[in-house]
C-alpha cells in the first residue's frame, strides 16, 4: 500500500499543491492555461452572467486544467520508465494529449455557448 495513502488530508494537500506548482513552473501549455482562465474570469467579472455560466465556465476550466496534469503526469512517468522512442508509447502520449484538446474544444463550446446568450440578452 502507498505511504501517501495513509496521510493526513494536510499533507495530501500539499502533495497535490507541489504537483500544481510544478505543472504551473515547468509545463508552458499549463502556463498559457492558466494565463487564459485569468483573463476568462475579468470576463466573467465583468459580464456578470448568471451562477449557471459561472459553474459551467468553471468546471470547464477545471476540466481542462485536471486533463493538462494527468497528461503531464503521464508524460513523465512514461519518459522515466521507458525514456526510448517507441511507437506503442508515442500512441499513449499522442492519446493524452488528444484528451487534453478534447476538453479544451469542450471549453471553448461552453464560451461560444456564454458568448451566444449573452449577445442575444442585450
Amino acid at each position: 500500500m502507498s505511504v501517501a495513502k495513509n496521510q493526513s488530508f494536510p499533507t495530501r494537500l500539499l502533495f497535490a499543491l507541489t504537483g500544481l506548482r510544478h505543472g504551473l513552473s515547468a509545463e508552458r501549455s499549463l502556463q498559457v492555461q492558466a494565463s487564459v482562465f485569468v483573463c476568462v474570469l475579468v470576463a466573467l467579472v465583468a459580464l456578470r452572467p448568471g451562477p449557471l455560466w459561472w459553474a459551467l465556465v468553471l468546471v470547464a476550466s477545471a476540466a481542462v486544467f485536471a486533463a493538462e496534469l494527468l497528461n503531464t503526469s503521464l508524460e513523465h512517468l512514461i519518459d522515466h520508465l521507458h525514456p526510448e522512442i517507441d511507437p506503442q508509447i508515442r500512441i499513449v502520449k499522442d492519446c493524452a494529449a488528444a484528451a487534453v484538446l478534447i476538453t479544451v474544444f469542450g471549453a471553448i463550446a461552453v464560451a461560444v455557448c456564454l458568448a451566444v446568450e449573452l449577445l442575444r440578452h442585450r
